[in-house]
């Protein structure tokens, strides 16, 4: 019997060491790869649709669910879009304690995980955002919203859910239960 455990334990440590060498050689390939081919990166002939802000509402709102966060956050579903251009655009409100209310008008680009800023509210008006450019989700505390609300609904894997109806949806639904047709 101990001869037996022996080449049994002899065996599994050969195929480990089988394992951890293909492992290593798969990860040199990949290594020697060019970068393109490791990763897809954003489409050359994309270009950015413009965008202009809906009025602007901030009641009526989808609760988004910002653990840690002294404010409630809040979008209008009536201001999901997803343009041509394959950005989910929206209008996403914050609201203090006390009542102080800053609205932001934001795209997200799910295939390559950014966000952009188009403009801000100052009382009723919008005010665009000079020099506004395509950000890391979730890269400052300033995206971390905009990273909820791209995993809450706004995004399916590297793409924009099915429709702006259906994002305000997945929005809505507890964790569980995202990402479900209603068809």
């Amino acid at each position: 019997t101990r001869r037996v455990r022996r080449r049994s334990r002899k065996k599994l440590m050969e195929r480990r060491h089988a394992v951890r060498r293909a492992a290593g050689a798969i990860g040199s390939a990949a290594a020697v790869l060019p970068a393109g081919a490791q990763l897809a990166g954003p489409n050359a002939d994309w270009k950015e649709t413009e965008a202009q802000p809906p009025p602007l509402k901030v009641e009526g709102l989808v609760p988004v669910d910002m653990q840690g966060s002294v404010l409630r956050w809040g979008v209008d579903p009536a201001s999901i879009t997803i343009a041509r251009d394959g950005v989910v655009r929206y209008v996403v409100v914050a609201r203090s304690e006390g009542g102080a209310i800053n609205a932001l008008y934001e795209g997200l680009r799910c295939s390559t995980g950014e966000v952009k800023l188009y403009a801000r509210s100052a009382g009723d008006q919008w005010v665009p955002v000079r020099d506004a450019d395509w950000k890391p989700m979730g890269s400052s505390a300033a995206t971390l919203h905009s990273r909820a609300i791209a995993r809450n609904g706004a995004c399916v894997g590297h793409g924009a859910n099915r429709s702006p109806d259906q994002i305000a949806r997945d929005l809505r639904k507890p964790h569980d239960q995202k990402f479900r047709s209603e068809y």
